[in-house]
């Protein structure tokens, strides 16, 4: 109940940060924010490790790497320069990290697990979750509305699908050593309600992107999803944690959210860069 509970409050607010062309810094906000939690949460995760990241050179990064996205424009032009920035900051990200590393000193043993830690945290919240900002700031408002939109539905349908699919019928484990949860016929559930809302996005409001191209995209993403969702478990587990955090009520942290999402970010980006070039402003 508290999961439904939670979803009925917090969807109506991100629909309409996506549909409402004044509402973009809304998206923007949600985005910043989801990113801030997951990146503290993962940083929280590492430091049961003792891993102790440089969370202030990692705050840092994210929030520059964060700033490219906002300005970030499909293109060609800009988006060479883009990819410049984001390259720069990566260096220096990198580069800051590690002699912040060395200057702290002793115990020298901690030293790459530390960086390591630092950086990574960076690249998997705010480097692949970026790109969901650019496409709400980076095209123009209805083509964006509309596979942010289609983004959403997929994800969150895949996700619904497999959670009552698995818990209904679930006997057959996918990853019992990572998510003991999580079932083939979940994933079956999961394809399948991906696969109908991808058809139903079509006729209901996207009709520029076919079906040939929009089931395929489904599946592709709701693959991504599972092995993002995979992969975070993972992350908690080797942690001793059961989620990220409890901000959500039933639904955990930011970073239990973000895990399907975060994969698929770079996705419909660039599906969306090449395929709908024509349309770019």
């Amino acid at each position: 109940m508290s999961r439904i509970l939670t979803a009925v409050v917090a969807l109506p607010i991100l629909i309409a940060s996506i549909l409402i062309p004044w509402l973009q810094p809304l998206f923007v906000a949600i985005a910043g924010a989801a990113m801030l939690f997951g990146l503290y949460e993962f940083y929280v995760l590492t430091k049961k490790k003792d891993m102790k990241p440089d969370v202030g050179a990692g705050f840092l990064g994210a929030a520059a790497l964060f700033t490219i996205f906002y300005f970030a424009s499909p293109d060609p032009t800009q988006q060479r320069l883009d990819v410049q920035l984001i390259t720069l900051i990566l260096i220096v990200l990198t580069i800051a990290t590690l002699i912040a590393a060395m200057l702290r000193g002793a115990p020298f043993d901690k030293m790459i697990v530390a960086s390591g830690a630092t950086i990574l945290g960076v690249l998997y919240v705010v480097l692949l979750g970026g790109h969901l900002v650019a496409l709400r700031t980076g095209f123009e408002q209805a083509l964006s509305a509309h596979l942010l939109s289609f983004f959403f539905l997929v994800l969150m349908g895949a996700d619904t699908g497999a959670y009552y699919v698995g818990r209904a019928i679930g006997k057959h484990k996918l990853a019992p050593k990572v998510s003991p949860g999580k079932t083939w016929e979940g994933v079956v559930g999961g394809l399948a309600a991906a696969l109908a809302l991808a058809t139903a996005a079509h006729f209901w409001f996207f009709k520029e992107l076919p079906l040939k191209w929009a089931l395929p995209l489904a599946a592709v993403m709701t693959v991504l999803g599972i092995f993002g969702d995979l992969t975070e478990s993972a992350l908690k587990r080797g942690a001793g944690a059961k989620d990220a955090a409890k901000i959500l009520p039933g639904h955990g942290g930011a970073l239990d959210r973000l895990d399907s999402l975060l994969f698929n970010a770079p996705l419909i980006y660039y599906f969306a860069h090449f395929y709908f070039s024509a349309r770019l402003p």
